[in-house]
């Protein structure tokens, strides 16, 4: 036995009794009360105890209290007052009973112990004494009436021989602290007290009883209702907890579940969310409402896993007719709270048999509906049901609800707003970006775009430009920002670009112009106060499939990824260059010579930097990525998104542009070098006739000799040799060009009736597709274009 083990306790009787009605423990006290002796009983039924079989029928499933007629050793009979409770034990099991017999009187010796009548009696609430035994020694007629016991039966008794929960071990535990430390101690625990119909907050203060000479003779306890204050600081946590739960992101659906999962369990056992439809997407609701009103699901939440009381699904449109407590505080602004007793929401179950049947199933007894309001807006409705909850809504669960539905709505139409910005600057991006690349015969090409997945729309842009004799640009850019300012601003680089390039500007010549137009930019912005300065990256490349060289020049943007046929994926070595706006600095360019079937791999920023991880590890990924790029590009771009994003989706704007190079046969091409002479100008035609016949393209010779006669003549009158005359043909296309040493390029011009010169190009222009020129390291370049028809 313990030296505090409450069976060796003289003043008070105890035995347990097992779950089979026999005898498990059997005190000291007993022995006293009743004479027989532990061995004597121990293992027999307790039933045998009782006089006459005198006693309960049966006991209840917690406590049982009152007089019975027990059996003395000596045959007599003994009437007692005895306590019993259940006990429930750590394991889970079935428990056993234990019960008590205080053996003090207490009627007359209560009065006269110095110790209760100063601790007890002038206790201005529910108070009781404990000695150093932790035995009640007296008890306050507030205290006995919570306990649900007479005072004058309960000397004696220690706390779990009053009660078996939790709250009477723990009780007991702090007691002996209080008597061991001589410090005082607070408890608090929430249950609800015999004879109560609902439970409340308790606070218990135990504070040690001292004698003259400071020794601690035992603990006075007292119990405090604090269920109000209780209560206010759980809404006041739960309302601090919705600050941080409720709008983590600027997603309606989620903003609405995060309403939902933050009620459940604390405020409603089940939370449904239903907004209105905007006559557009991300619109704002209009117009005045009528019932029944249709609202479309968006979230809810449940105390039992998967939602079943829900009737309709995430997604779904419920109606509501004018009996529904949605629609009813939607009509008049401000929330309703109905239930099932007062028979509040009879109409509506009337005309709605599957929400009747869910009402009986799970026992709902109340409602709380609160319409989502915020500037001026009525947006939606949220629904508070309770069932397993056993109080209706109060009027401050009504105040805290419309708190929390007050600061969802905010979080709700903010995100709606942001929906709408987002979706109104993707498709302004959209229209920007090209639809579709165009078919060269210089590059096969695929691309990406990815919006970010949390934040704003950015500046991101790619695109193909054909350019003359074949060649073709690509380009990548970054505008620095986010929004419809970025998107707006990379529209209009990426018009500059497209026109930069139309007069063939070598790589770095280009970008240096278009640092020009940034910084212009960044001066026109710097006057708006809603906007900053302008910044942006770019990497513009210029690939020739006759030569198969390749001109890159960059200006602070990601270098790109060569891949060779057969060959490991490396980033090419590039002259970084500054990013765009800085103003003044130089650009340098890059050439390289690329064997057929190379990829070549632009991107932005945003594919290979994450808050999460090393700029190198994406670097690292997307090396490995593009190892395989053999096969169709289509599959490499979705193979990269894959393995180089984070799970959660692109923190910034992604744009990916994979280009296959491939080479034009020497057999496509054909060159002369032209004298300066004009009399050898019908020989040169008659060059023509005879290739463009070697190449099956006879119905296309009117045209070109036309064509070769102006340009070559031109070059012969105007330009400065040596000259040289090139044709290149593909599947679609048949190109003419003329190059010189001149660096003056010809105009066209409007020929008046009696002009007898400056008709050539005007010939030009009108016979063939596209025509221009372009400068050259070594003077100039005039080209024209043919489309060749299905025939040739």
């Amino acid at each position: 036995m313990r030296p505090d083990d409450p069976f060796d306790d003289a003043v008070t009787a105890r035995a347990v009794i097992a779950p089979d009605g026999t005898l498990a423990r059997w005190s000291e006290g007993a022995r006293l009360l009743l004479g027989h002796l532990a061995e004597e009983v121990v293992g027999h039924p307790a039933a045998g105890l009782l006089a006459d079989g005198a006693g309960p029928s049966r006991l209840p499933a917690a406590r049982w209290s009152g007089t019975l007629a027990l059996r003395h050793r000596d045959g007599g009979t003994v009437t007692a007052w005895v306590l019993a409770h259940h006990r429930q034990p750590a394991d889970g099991g079935p428990g056993d009973w234990l019960a008590v017999t205080p053996l003090e009187a207490t009627d007359h010796e209560l009065p006269d112990d110095p110790l209760v009548r100063t601790a007890v009696f002038q206790s201005p609430c529910a108070a009781m004494v404990f000695d150093e035994g932790l035995r009640l020694r007296g008890v306050n007629d507030a205290m006995a009436h919570l306990l649900g016991l007479p005072a004058g039966h309960l000397r004696g008794l220690r706390p779990t021989d009053i009660g078996g929960r939790p709250q009477h071990t723990e009780l007991e535990r702090q007691l002996r602290q209080v008597l061991r430390t001589g410090r005082p101690a607070e408890m608090q625990t929430y249950m609800k007290a015999t004879g109560e119909s609902r439970a409340h907050a308790w606070l218990a203060r135990l504070a040690p009883l001292a004698d003259r000479s400071g020794r601690v003779r035992g603990v006075c306890a007292t119990a405090h209702d604090f269920t109000e204050q209780f209560r206010a600081r759980e809404r006041l946590q739960l309302v601090n907890e919705a600050s941080m739960r409720i709008g983590t992101t600027l997603d309606v659906t989620r903003t609405a579940q995060e309403l939902a999962e933050v009620c459940v369990p604390a405020l409603a056992d089940f939370v449904s969310v239903d907004l209105l439809e905007p006559e557009e997407p991300g619109g704002e609701p209009t117009g005045p409402l009528t019932t029944p009103v249709s609202l479309r699901r968006v979230a809810h939440q449940s105390l039992t896993p998967g939602s079943p009381e829900a009737v309709a699904e995430v997604g779904e449109v419920v109606v509501y007719p004018t009996a529904a407590p949605q629609a009813d505080s939607l009509m008049a602004g401000h929330s309703v709270v109905a239930s099932v007793p007062s028979g509040d929401l009879d109409p509506w179950l009337a005309v709605d048999e599957a929400r009747a049947r869910q009402v009986r199933e799970y026992g709902v007894h109340s409602m709380l509906s609160v319409p989502l309001q915020a500037r001026g807006v009525t947006l939606g409705v949220a629904a508070f049901t309770r069932h397993s909850h056993p109080e209706s809504f109060t009027h401050d669960d009504v105040l805290l609800a419309e708190d929390l539905t007050a600061r969802a709505a905010v979080c709700i139409d903010n995100a709606r707003r942001y929906s709408r910005e987002r979706e109104t600057t993707l498709a302004l991006q959209r229209s920007l970006l090209p639809r579709a690349l165009p078919r060269t015969a210089a590059v096969e090409a695929a691309t990406r775009y990815l919006p970010a997945a949390r934040s704003g729309v950015g500046g991101d842009w790619f695109d193909v430009i054909p350019l003359s004799g074949m060649r073709v640009a690509m380009v990548v850019g970054d505008v620095v920002g986010q929004g419809i300012q970025a998107s707006a601003t990379m529209g209009r680089l990426r018009t500059a670009v497209r026109t930069l390039a139309d007069i063939d500007l070598a790589p770095d010549e280009l970008l240096t112009h278009l640092d020009d137009l940034v910084v212009h930019l960044s001066h026109e912005s710097s006057g708006d106060a809603g906007s900053g300065e302008v910044g942006a990256t770019c990497l513009y490349a210029v690939y020739d499939p006759v030569s198969r060289r390749c001109t890159l020049s960059r200006a602070g943007h990601p270098a790109p990824v060569l891949i060779p046929p057969g060959g490991p994926a490396r980033y090419l070595d590039l002259p970084s260059g500054p990013p765009l706006g800085l103003g003044g600095l130089p650009f340098e360019s890059a050439e390289l010579e690329l064997p057929e079937g190379t990829v070549l791999a632009f991107y932005t920023d945003g594919l290979v930097e994450s808050r999460g991880r090393d700029t190198e590890a994406g670097r690292a990924l997307l090396r490995e990525a593009l190892a395989g790029a053999a096969g169709p590009l289509d599959e490499t771009c979705d193979r990269v998104l894959h393995t180089v994003l984070a799970p959660g989706g692109a923190t910034d704007d992604v744009a990916l542009l994979l280009a296959r190079t491939h080479g034009l046969p020497s057999a496509q091409v054909a060159t002369w070098d032209i004298p300066a002479d004009p009399a050898l100008v019908a020989p040169v035609r008659k060059q023509v006739v005879d290739q463009l016949a070697a190449w099956a393209l006879t119905e296309a010779s009117f045209t070109a000799e036309l064509v070769v006669s102006e340009l070559v003549t031109n070059a012969i009158r105007y330009g400065t040799p040596p000259i040289r005359l090139r044709l290149i043909h593909d599947a679609a296309t048949l190109i003419c060009e003329v190059s010189d040493t001149s660096h003056t390029a010809p105009h066209l011009r409007r020929v008046k009736t009696w002009d007898e010169g400056g008709r050539g190009l005007l010939l030009v222009a009108q016979l063939t597709q596209r025509w221009g020129s372009r400068h050259t390291a070594d003077g100039k370049t005039i080209w024209s274009e043919l489309t060749l028809s299905d025939e040739m």
